[in-house]
């Protein structure tokens, strides 16, 4: 099973691309779609979409993963991350996919840290469990998180196809 998790943001979007074989998770890439807090909100999401829509086309998939909204500092925020986590529903959804939504406190079970972990914890538990160091900033450690814990808890039935 091939995977890509998406960790949504208006700055700095994160994409990890995992394939779970015979038990083991094994990363093939990771990075990062970049925007400029300055430029126009509209600009910034069409950047992330055509991002994220250029890494669903390089890589043969079965399921794409996203974190999910549960609670924010602020309405401003929370709304300016939802547009960011829509443009990547649009684009999993032209691409074939229904993404499925985990929130942080499974990611981070799933993974093996606690309730409070910090995004440095977190990449420290994913490079554990992969084995090698997941390059480049940490919003990309924590999209293949997500993508790990679809992994752990998809059935291999049910890999989220749209029909």
């Amino acid at each position: 099973m091939r995977v890509l998790g998406i960790d949504p943001g208006s700055t700095v979007t994160g994409y990890g691309v995992v394939e779970k074989r015979r038990g083991r998770v094994r990363l093939i890439d990771s990075g990062c779609v970049r925007t400029n807090s300055k430029t126009e909100m509209g600009e910034r999401l069409r950047i992330i979409h055509a991002g994220l829509a250029e890494v669903l086309g390089r890589h043969e998939l079965d399921a794409v993963a996203i974190e999910a909204i549960f609670k924010h500092k602020s309405s401003t925020s929370a709304l300016t991350l939802g547009q960011a986590r829509g443009v990547a529903l649009l684009a999993a959804a032209q691409a074939g996919f229904v993404a499925h939504s985990y929130n942080p406190m499974t990611v981070k079970r799933s993974i093996g840290a606690h309730g409070r972990a910090d995004k440095h914890a977190i990449r420290r538990m994913v490079n554990m469990l992969l084995g090698e160091e997941v390059p480049g900033p940490l919003d990309a450690s924590d999209a293949v998180a997500i993508a790990i814990t679809h992994c752990a808890h998809a059935r291999s039935t049910e890999l989220g196809r749209l029909a």
